[in-house]
Formats: structure tokens, C-alpha cells, sequence
């Protein structure tokens, strides 16, 4: 029994990690470097965008300041999760004008879609590099709700990951596909992560094949006990406790969880690549939430 809550410690934390790429994001167009005059379809002109086009506009603005984009948040309705920025529109629009001061990089790497949400993983080219996942829900087209996780971007791991390479690929799925999917991911954060049915740990990868995107952690689960050892040193530990949000699309689903890391709310947020019913890789972002009396809104976290 004592091995056992050892390796589910070592998975926990590993999978846990600071660490994220993409689950998928749409690819960026390219830019025809051709002299060949573009014809406008008319029957496209008016189009509206879709739900994923609109974010990936809103998050642009804060490289280029342009407030154009907000166009697509309710003026009467937007419920902000991040806590260090107001709610409402006008509160969006004070953190565009003081993050696209520096111009800073914007590149989403992966964007998901499921019902009247958007999930996008990103890089922001900040002072301080920073990587996280933003998600967006819709009302109308409009969006009305944003909650968010992110930390400060870290080094190659073991095996040469960083928080945001690996597949871009969604691999549409049907319905029960797309549940089957979710309900692997549910499972593991539910078995392993909060401990309740830790026997279970094996059967959620294909063997020793998976790749991790944790910085101080190989892939596979032999890389997991080298990670573990490692970060037990610096003192950290981990308890999850309740799953808030189960996004997904495709093969990639995000599980939006609360708990405590080193003696401390956090948030983490864990996205997956399911592989024929198997983890094949993991991505996360975990971030300590601050104490209510530094909370810029009354939303909470979650």
C-alpha cells in the first residue's frame, strides 16, 4: 500500500506540474506572400465569426491595443474570474491598455471548443513570459463569463518539453467519443490526483508510453519517481479536492480543478491527450489563488 500512494504521489505531482502546450488551437493562417489579388465572396463578407475567431481576436488586443474586439463581450454581462482585473467590460479594457503597453507576443498554441465555451492555451511574450489557458463562455455570441490559469513560463524538462509544445492535432470524435474521452480524464484526476481509488493509476496510460510537459519531469512513468524525488526535495505537496469544469474537444479534454499546493489554495488546470482510452500526454498550469483581501472582483476563482 505504501508503494502504491508513493507512485500515485509521484504521477500526482508530475502530472500536475507547472507545464502546458497545446491542446489544440486552430492553425494560423498564413499570409499569402503572393502578388495574386484576393476576391472577396460575397456570400462570405457578412459572415459572422465563429466563437473560436472572436477569442483569438480578444486575445490579439493585448498585443496590439486594439479595442475593436471587444465588441464581442456583453456590455451588460461579462463576469470576470481573474482576480486581478474588474469586472465588466470596462475592467477588460483597463487590463488591454496596461499589458499591450510593452507590445508584447501573443501565440495561442491550442484552442478547443465545446458548446458555449472556448478554452485557448497561450504564450504571452511578457516582461516575464508567461503561459496559461483562458476560457470564455458565450451567450448569443457574445461573451459573458472568463475565467482563467496562469504561471511564468520555465525551462526544457528532462525530455526536452516545454509547457506548451507537443500535438496540435484535435482528432474529431463523435458525441460518445468526445464523453469517453472526458470521462478517462474525469477518472484520473478523480482516482489519482484526489486519492480515490489509487489502484486504479496504471490503467489510465498505454504501459510507460506518455509524454510530459512538467519542467522537472521526463516523459513516461519511469521518468515520474526521478521528477518526484526532485520536487519532494523542494518541499512541495499536493491535495486535490474538488473538479469545478470538464471542457473538451476531439482527443483533448481540460479538467478545472481546486485544492492545496505547499499549504496553499491553488488552482490547477490539466489538459489532456487521450489516446485510444489512454493519457498519451499531459499539459498544466497551477496557480496559487491570492487571499480574498487582494480579489479586484467578488467572482471567486472558479
Amino acid at each position: 500500500m505504501k508503494k502504491i500512494s508513493y507512485l500515485v504521489a509521484v504521477v500526482g505531482i508530475a502530472l500536475l506540474a507547472v507545464s502546458c502546450n497545446q491542446t489544440k488551437n486552430e492553425p494560423v493562417e498564413a499570409t499569402d506572400q503572393t502578388n495574386t489579388e484576393k476576391v472577396e465572396d460575397p456570400a462570405t463578407e457578412n459572415k459572422e465569426p465563429s466563437n473560436k475567431e472572436k477569442v483569438r481576436e480578444l486575445l490579439s488586443s493585448f498585443s496590439t491595443g486594439n479595442e475593436e474586439p471587444l465588441k464581442y463581450i456583453n456590455p451588460n454581462k461579462y463576469i470576470q474570474h481573474n482576480l486581478e482585473a474588474a469586472d465588466g467590460v470596462e475592467g477588460f479594457k483597463t487590463l488591454v491598455k496596461s499589458l499591450s503597453a510593452s507590445k508584447p507576443s501573443v501565440n495561442i498554441v491550442r484552442m478547443l471548443s465545446d458548446g458555449d465555451y472556448v478554452v485557448a492555451q497561450t504564450e504571452y511574450g511578457y516582461k516575464t513570459p508567461t503561459v496559461g489557458f483562458d476560457i470564455f463562455r458565450f451567450e448569443n455570441g457574445l461573451i459573458v463569463e472568463h475565467w482563467d490559469n496562469l504561471q511564468a513560463e520555465k525551462p526544457k524538462n528532462p525530455s526536452g518539453h516545454t509547457l506548451i509544445d507537443g500535438d496540435t492535432t484535435i482528432k474529431e470524435t463523435d458525441e460518445a467519443g468526445l464523453k469517453a474521452n472526458k470521462a478517462v480524464a474525469e477518472g484520473f484526476v478523480t482516482d489519482v490526483l484526489m486519492g480515490k481509488n489509487p489502484s486504479n493509476l496504471e490503467n489510465y496510460f498505454n504501459g510507460n508510453n506518455y509524454i510530459q510537459h512538467h519542467p522537472l519531469i521526463g516523459d513516461g512513468l519511469d521518468g515520474l519517481k526521478a521528477g518526484l524525488e526532485k520536487l519532494n526535495k523542494m518541499g512541495l505537496t499536493f491535495k486535490y479536492t474538488q473538479i469545478h469544469k470538464i471542457l473538451g474537444e476531439g482527443n483533448f479534454v481540460l479538467v478545472v480543478s481546486e485544492g492545496v499546493m505547499a499549504n496553499k489554495p491553488t488552482s490547477f488546470y490539466d489538459l489532456f491527450r487521450i489516446e485510444n482510452g489512454k493519457i498519451a500526454e499531459h499539459w498544466d498550469i497551477v496557480e496559487t489563488i491570492p487571499a480574498n483581501a487582494e480579489h479586484k472582483n467578488k467572482n471567486g476563482k472558479f
